[in-house]
C-alpha cells in the first residue's frame, strides 16, 4: 500500500526520535509548535497536511499492519523501531511526490472549482443550463459564477479554450497516465457522472486510500505546473486563486513575524504580545523555516551553525537533548533555529 510506504518513509526520517503518533499529526497538518518544527528539522515539508481528514482509526490500522508484517516494532514508551525488513521496503519502493506544505488540502478547492466549471460548460454546450451542481458549497458556486461571467462563457468559446489548457498542461505533467486518468474520471458533465472513489478503486484495482493519495499527488504536480507557467494557462491559473499557501505561517506566528521585521527583539515581542518567550521562539523558528532570506547569524554565530551541522553528521541524530549535551554553550532555541533549515541534513 502507498499509505504504508509513506508512513515508512516518515518513520525513517524521524529516525526513532519521535513517538508513534508523530506521523499522524504531520499528515493531518497539526499546527502545534512541535509538529511545525518537525517539518523543518526532519525535512518533511511534502507530507505536511496531505491528509487533513485522516481518521485515527485508519492510521492505527495501518500501524497494526506494519507491526504484523514485522516491519515496525512499537516500544512500551510510545516510541518505535524499524526492522531490517523496513530497510529493504524503503530501498525497493518509491513514494509519490507531494507538496503538502504549500497546499494543505487546498488542492481540493481547485478541483471543486474545475469540476463545477466543466459541468456548467458541458450543460451550456448541450443547451441545458438547468442542472444539479456537483459542488454544494455556496462559496464555490459563487466563485464559479463569477469566473464564467468574467470569461464571457456565453459566447461559446470558453469550453474549447479550457479544454486546450487542460490537455496541454496534463501532457506536460511528468506523472503516470493512470494518475491523470484518475483525476479526469472524477469530472462530471452533461449526462455523464464522475466516478466515485469506490468505482475508481474497482477499475484501477487499488485501495481507495491509495487512489486518494495518487489523486492528491497528481493535483499537487498539476497545480505547480499551472503556477509555473501562468501565461500558458490563463484560465487554469484563475482556478488556483488562494489555493497555494505562499506565506505558510500561522496567524499568531505572522503577528510575531511582523513585529520582528519591524525591529523588535524577541524579548520585546514577548512583552508586547503578552506571550511566553518559548512561544515567541517557536514563531521565530517557524519564520526561519519559511523565509529563504532569514539571517540566522543574528541569533547564532556562523561557526556555531557549522558546529551544529557537524554534530548532526557525527551523531546521526536531531535530538535536541543530545545536541545540547554536545554543544552546551548553545541554547535549545539556537539549535532549533539551525535545525529549522532541515534541507541541510537531508539524506
Amino acid at each position: 500500500m502507498i499509505f504504508q510506504q509513506i508512513l515508512l518513509e516518515i518513520f525513517h526520517k524521524f529516525n526513532g526520535e519521535r513517538t508513534i503518533s508523530a506521523p499522524y499529526h504531520l499528515l493531518k497538518g497539526k499546527r502545534s509548535g512541535q509538529t511545525i518544527q518537525d517539518v523543518g528539522i526532519y525535512h518533511l515539508h511534502k507530507y505536511f497536511g496531505v491528509l487533513p481528514k485522516l481518521a485515527r482509526q485508519t492510521y492505527d490500522k495501518a500501524i497494526s499492519a506494519l507491526v504484523e508484517e514485522e516491519i515496525l516494532i512499537v516500544l512500551q514508551d510510545g516510541f518505535y523501531k524499524l526492522t531490517n525488513k523496513a530497510t529493504s521496503h524503503l530501498q525497493e519502493n518509491k513514494t509519490l511526490p507531494f507538496d503538502g506544505w504549500h497546499y494543505r488540502g487546498n488542492e481540493h478547492l481547485f478541483f471543486a472549482r474545475l469540476s463545477l466549471v466543466v459541468q456548467s460548460l458541458s450543460h451550456q454546450s448541450a443547451k441545458q443550463m438547468s442542472f444539479i451542481p456537483i459542488q454544494k458549497d455556496e462559496q464555490v458556486q459563487q466563485w464559479v459564477r463569477h469566473f464564467l461571467k468574467t470569461n464571457h462563457y456565453q459566447d461559446g468559446h470558453l469550453q474549447q479554450k479550457l479544454l486546450e489548457e487542460i490537455v496541454m498542461s496534463l501532457e506536460n505533467l511528468n506523472v503516470e497516465e493512470e494518475a491523470k486518468e484518475m483525476v479526469m474520471l472524477r469530472l462530471s458533465g452533461y449526462k455523464t457522472a464522475g466516478l466515485t472513489w469506490q468505482q475508481i478503486s474497482y477499475k484501477m484495482k487499488l485501495s481507495e486510500m491509495d487512489i486518494g493519495l495518487i489523486y492528491i499527488s497528481t493535483l499537487h504536480k498539476w497545480l505547480n505546473e499551472i503556477l509555473q507557467k501562468k501565461d500558458e494557462y490563463f484560465l487554469l491559473n484563475q482556478l488556483t486563486e488562494a489555493v497555494r499557501v505562499n506565506i505558510p505561517l500561522s496567524g499568531s506566528a505572522s503577528q510575531t513575524a511582523e513585529l520582528f521585521k519591524n525591529g523588535y527583539s524577541v524579548e520585546e515581542i514577548s512583552r508586547i504580545r503578552r506571550l511566553k518567550m518559548s512561544t515567541i521562539e517557536d514563531h521565530i523558528v517557524e519564520l526561519a523555516m519559511n523565509e529563504p532570506e532569514f539571517n540566522m547569524e543574528q541569533f547564532v554565530a556562523k561557526a556555531d551553525i557549522q558546529r551544529v551541522i557537524e554534530a548532526v553528521d557525527e551523531t546521526h541524530t536531531r535530538k535536541l537533548k543530545v545536541l545540547h549535551q554536545m554543544l552546551p554553550y548553545l541554547t535549545y532555541f539556537q539549535i532549533r533555529l539551525v535545525l529549522a533549515r532541515g534541507e541541510r541534513f537531508e539524506s
